[in-house]
C-alpha cells in the first residue's frame, strides 16, 4: 500500500489518497541502477513490438511482439523492485470502472478537438493499421481487438514507468519538490509518446506532439487520480476502441449512406 498524501502536498488535479511508488520509500525506493533495467527493458519491449521482420506476421506472431512488450517491463520491474512490482496496479471495482469511462470520454473530446484545429492549420496523417483493420473479419477482428487491448496496457507500462522513472530522479536526484517533478515528468513522459508514434503518423511531428501528446496527458492523468495504471490502462482501451470501431464500421456506413 503506498502512503497517502494530504491536500498540501497533492496537485490540484491529484484527489487525497495513495501516493507515487518507489521515489519516497513507499513501498521501497527503486536505485539509480534498477531503474536503467526497467528502461532499457521498456526500449527493448517496443523494439519487440515495432522491429520488421523478414516474413509476415501472422496471429501467433503478433501475439508474441505484444506479449514481449508488455512482458520485458513488468520482468524488469519486478528484479528492480523484487515482490512490490505490482505497486503500480491497484483494485478495480465500480469506482474505476467509472473513471475509465470518464477518462476515456474527456480523452475523446479533447484530442478530437485538437485534432480539428490541427486539420484547420495543417495536414494530418492517417493510421495504416486503422484501415488494414478495416479488411479484416469474423474471429481476425475480434483478435484484433483483443490484441490492441493488450498492447495498449504495453503502452501504458513504455510510459507510466519512466514517468516514475523521471519522477525519482528529479526529485530524489535533481532535488526538486515533488509537485513540481511530478509536472515535468508528466509533460516529457507525454511529449516522448507522441514521438514513438512518428513512423505510425508519417513523420507528422505536430500531430504526434500535439494531438497524440494530449491524449497521453489526459490518460496519464487516469494514472495521477487513481496511482493504479488499470485504470489509464481502461481507459485507454475505451478511447481507441471507440476511435477504431468509429473508422472501421461507421465510416463505410457514411460513405454508403452519402
Amino acid at each position: 500500500m503506498n502512503d497517502t498524501i494530504s491536500g498540501a502536498a497533492r496537485l490540484p488535479l491529484e484527489p487525497e489518497g495513495a501516493d507515487f511508488p518507489y521515489y519516497a520509500g513507499i513501498p521501497q525506493t527503486i536505485r539509480s541502477s534498477g531503474w536503467w533495467i526497467v528502461l532499457a527493458a521498456t526500449v527493448a519491449g517496443f523494439a519487440a513490438l515495432v522491429t520488421p521482420m523478414p516474413f509476415q506476421d501472422g496471429i501467433a506472431t503478433g501475439w508474441l511482439r505484444v506479449a514481449a512488450f508488455v512482458g520485458l517491463p513488468l520482468l524488469a520491474l519486478a528484479i528492480a523492485a523484487p515482490g512490490r512490482w505490482t505497486a503500480i496496479f491497484g483494485r478495480v471495482g465500480v469506482r474505476e470502472v467509472l473513471l475509465m469511462f470518464g477518462f476515456a470520454l474527456l480523452n475523446i473530446i479533447i484530442t478530437m478537438s485538437v485534432g480539428l484545429a490541427i486539420k484547420a492549420f495543417g495536414t494530418t496523417s492517417g493510421n495504416d493499421g486503422i484501415v488494414d483493420a478495416a479488411n479484416l473479419e469474423g474471429l481476425r477482428m475480434a483478435n484484433f481487438f483483443a490484441k490492441v487491448a493488450v498492447q495498449l496496457l504495453g503502452e501504458e507500462l513504455i510510459t507510466i514507468l519512466p514517468f516514475l522513472a523521471l519522477l525519482a530522479f528529479l526529485h530524489n536526484k535533481a532535488g526538486w519538490g515533488r509537485n513540481s517533478a511530478v509536472l515535468a515528468a508528466w509533460l516529457v513522459s507525454a511529449v516522448a509518446f507522441g514521438l514513438i508514434h512518428l513512423p505510425t503518423y508519417d513523420w507528422n511531428v505536430v500531430q504526434c506532439v500535439a494531438v497524440i501528446g494530449s491524449a497521453r496527458l489526459v490518460l496519464t492523468w487516469a494514472y495521477v487520480w487513481t496511482k493504479n495504471i488499470w485504470v489509464s490502462t481502461g481507459a485507454h482501451i475505451l478511447n481507441d476502441w471507440a476511435i477504431l470501431s468509429s473508422t472501421i464500421f461507421l465510416t463505410p456506413l457514411a460513405a454508403s449512406a452519402g
